[in-house]
């Protein structure tokens, strides 16, 4: 059965619910293949508009999901709503939920060296087949990714942040012969409790990256591709009313 898809800007995100999404990657695990998730957001989107390259990589991706809010507003505004937003976080927290083996590659030396002991302290199914920082170089990245087919994950957790992330996926996966690869952004942050996720009040109000906007106000240039984006989906909308 072919997965249903909406187009947003011309990016195919997956149509499916946040708890149907970790079952369907449970099963693909559980079946020793491969796949290559992007968890987009609006800034993702817009970053695409401009490099045709990064556009091209996101089109490789075996499923692109809704982890910003503003994708599943602009669903809605283009009269073709998402289900529900399937973040990276979420997705994440929802796989070490099962007994899968786990690598993370990532996030500051500082961040990564707690991933290890959080997990097994938080999620004693899951198995941590290894970490490593995401602070290297093109050489080492080569070394990396043999420590990781080494290691036999069932599932890659990438935190280097978009678009490394989905490009050091892209570069590495071909040599792999199974795994779930997702680029999960800041999401170590979160799980050592080094950074606060914002309060449910917030996610439920779809205020999510106001919070974060406030909790790191350094941040801002990257927040201002929500309006932006918002803009040019209010664009499409009136281009798609006129029948263009």
């Amino acid at each position: 059965m072919k997965k249903q898809e909406i187009s947003i800007l011309n990016i195919p995100f997956y149509n499916t619910t946040q708890a149907e999404f970790i079952e369907e990657l449970h099963n693909v695990a559980q079946n020793g293949e491969r796949r290559f998730v992007v968890t987009a957001n609006p800034e993702i989107v817009m970053h695409a508009r401009t490099d045709k390259e990064f556009e091209g990589i996101l089109r490789q991706a075996d499923y692109i999901v809704p982890d910003g809010i503003g994708i599943i507003m602009a669903s809605e505004k283009l009269g073709n709503p998402l289900k529900e937003r399937v973040t990276g976080y979420d997705t994440m927290i929802g796989l070490l939920e099962k007994p899968l083996r786990c690598y993370f590659l990532g996030a500051k030396p500082e961040v990564s060296q707690g991933v290890e002991s959080k997990v097994n302290e938080k999620y004693p199914q899951a198995i941590v087949c290894g970490v490593h920082h995401g602070y290297f170089d093109a050489l080492e990245s080569e070394a990396i990714a043999k420590e990781i087919i080494a290691a036999e994950p069932d599932v890659i957790f990438v935190a280097l942040g978009s678009p490394a992330q989905e490009k050091w996926i892209l570069s590495q996966m071909a040599n792999f012969s199974k795994g779930i690869f997702i680029g999960v952004g800041g999401s170590f942050d979160v799980l050592t409790d080094n950074v606060k996720r914002a309060p449910k009040i917030w996610i439920k109000l779809r205020l999510e990256w106001v919070y974060r906007l406030l909790a790191n106000p350094s941040r801002w240039r990257r927040f201002f591709a929500i309006p932006q984006f918002m803009l040019v989906i209010r664009k499409e909308r009136k281009r798609l009313k006129k029948g263009e």
